[in-house]
């Protein structure tokens, strides 16, 4: 079996003694959906050591005097930049897929402006141009 942070593996007693919570509090949290626990077949809840980490953060957040309403409103951007910064590295794997896949398209040229562009085979580069090359795989 494969574990990550994300795996569900501490039921509700053991993650409230990682975190110093009361059980109650975390059900409450779950209630309020600042952490969703996965559930068992018998609807108990398993926390994950992202959820763990998730519970210090909002303790330490309540700490600091921001409201449950201002804690998950915390959370759900962070995790929004979490998912955003995921689909970017996605895309620009995608796009180095597709620059590296293209032939002919292995040279670059930079104007003064700094903009970037494809120059086509046995095109010259202009004057105020710097052209960037980059020589093809082999393998």
């Amino acid at each position: 079996m494969d574990m990550d942070e994300n795996t569900p593996v501490f039921a509700i007693t053991a993650a409230a003694g990682l975190t110093g919570m009361h059980p109650q509090t975390l059900r409450q949290y779950d209630r309020l959906g600042l952490v969703s626990p996965k559930r068992t077949a018998g609807q108990s809840r398993r926390y994950s050591m992202r959820d763990v980490v998730q519970l210090r953060e909002i303790a330490r957040l309540g700490s600091e005097g921001v409201s449950l309403e201002g804690i998950r409103r915390i959370l759900e951007l962070e995790n929004r930049v979490v998912e955003l910064g995921s689909r970017v590295r996605e895309l620009e794997a995608a796009l180095a897929d597709e620059l590296l896949g293209r032939s002919g398209r292995r040279v670059w040229a930079s104007d003064a402006s700094g903009e970037v562009v494809p120059m086509r085979a046995g095109q010259r580069a202009r004057r105020n141009q710097v052209v960037v090359w980059r020589p093809p795989l082999i393998g």
